[in-house]
């Protein structure tokens, strides 16, 4: 019989953990290439298809690309807001063909990637604030386990690391994962594993994953779910249109919906 003490802890939120960021969903990675901001996008699409308020906010202060993802021109953006210019409200567009809200990061522009913390500490409470008037927000984080992004990524009482097969995707992801753990003790970590063979593949995968935090760190980040390749994802970004939109009954769309479903019951 195995004694309490041997077995190995999940991520599971604390209370006051929970609390925070109930509603603040970050989608992280620990490198880039791995379809992280296609899958925030997806994901918030999917959300706001079941009914949610939804708000897509574009955390990757270094390159962000939510908006061309979404062939949108937006007339403000986050460098609008850290510049002092305008507010986090001021700055929110609608997405009118997918139901939710964006607000943009800066493309093409690393010049966010800098922001002293007392600022990133101030916009991290304006979105905690701002979030009250949706149901779900989804933040998109920069790819890396930097300072400015750790930093945002505690607004978010949920965080959602996307790996792919890749050893150096896993490696990173592993890390981001302890550097987390290690800032946020009992934060709600989940994995998704995207662009999988096929779902035993992805489920190796997770396994990979979940064998280097159990063993090294003690701690088992749960698997939300799995994203099967698809080659209409490439085509939907080449067309600057969510592939909800674009090709609803794709194989990636419908594991995407699975895991809004599975949102939604946290």
């Amino acid at each position: 019989m195995t004694s309490s003490s041997d077995a190995v802890p999940t991520l599971a939120p604390r209370p006051s953990e929970r609390q925070k960021g109930r509603n603040i969903i970050a989608i992280a990675s620990g490198k880039g290439g791995v379809g992280k901001t296609w899958f925030a996008i997806t994901t918030t699409h999917a959300l706001a298809r079941k009914g949610q308020r939804a708000l897509l906010f574009d955390g990757d202060l270094g390159l962000a690309n939510v908006d061309i993802q979404l062939g949108l021109m937006p007339r403000a953006d986050l460098g609008s807001v850290v510049a002092g210019k305008m507010t986090l409200n001021q700055a929110i567009m609608r997405y009118e063909p997918g139901g939710f809200d964006v607000l943009a990061g800066r493309s093409g522009s690393g010049s966010l990637a800098n922001i002293p913390p007392s600022r990133l500490q101030i916009l991290a409470d304006d979105l905690a604030l701002m979030a009250q008037k949706y149901d779900r927000v989804i933040l998109d984080l920069g790819a890396g386990v930097e300072k400015s992004v750790r930093h945002l990524a505690r607004a978010a009482g949920t965080i959602i690391v996307v790996t792919s097969d890749e050893p150096t995707s896993l490696t990173d992801a592993y890390a981001f994962i302890k550097v987390t753990a290690m800032e946020r003790a009992g934060v709600d970590v989940r994995v998704v594993i995207n662009a999988a063979n096929s779902t035993r593949e992805g489920e190796r995968t997770y396994q990979t994953l979940q064998k280097a935090c159990q063993g090294f760190l003690k701690i088992n980040p749960p698997l939300l779910g799995i994203v099967r390749r698809d080659m209409r994802v490439r085509e939907a970004i080449r067309n600057q249109t969510p592939i909800l939109t674009r090709h609803p009954n794709a194989e990636a769309a419908a594991d995407v919906e699975a895991i809004a479903d599975r949102l939604l019951k946290l």
